[in-house]
C-alpha cells in the first residue's frame, strides 16, 4: 500500500484557475502540504502545465496557489505546488481545523 507523504483533507471551496491564456472555475475538493486536486473543473490543463488557484476561503479575500499539473481526469486536475511555504502551511492547517470538527470526515485516507 503507498503511503503519501502528507495528509489530505476533503475541502469544498469555490476556486478560479489559470494557465497561461486559458481560464476557468472549480471546487477545490482536496489539500494537503504539497498539493490540491480540483473537481468540476470548467477547463483541464496538460500534464506538465503551470497553474494558479484562486482560493475562495470566506471571510478572507481569495488564497493563491501556484503548482504544476501532476494528474487530471474527466472532471478535474491535480497540482504539486511550485514551492513550500508558510502561508500554504497555515492554509492547510486551517482547513485540517475545519474539516476536524465534529461530524467531518477528517483526512483523506489514501
Amino acid at each position: 500500500m503507498a503511503t503519501r507523504r502528507h495528509p489530505r483533507f476533503r475541502t469544498r471551496f469555490d476556486t478560479l484557475c489559470s494557465s497561461g491564456r486559458e481560464e476557468g472555475a472549480g471546487v477545490l475538493c482536496d489539500i494537503s502540504y504539497a498539493g490540491a486536486r480540483l473537481e468540476d473543473a470548467s477547463f483541464r490543463p496538460e500534464v506538465g502545465a503551470k497553474v494558479t488557484l484562486y482560493v475562495f476561503i470566506q471571510p478572507v479575500s481569495p488564497f493563491q496557489l501556484q503548482g504544476t499539473v501532476v494528474h487530471r481526469n474527466d472532471s478535474g486536475f491535480a497540482i504539486e505546488y511550485l514551492a513550500e511555504s508558510d502561508e500554504i502551511r497555515r492554509l492547510v492547517d486551517d482547513v485540517a481545523a475545519i474539516v476536524s470538527v465534529p461530524g467531518s470526515t477528517g483526512p483523506i485516507e489514501s
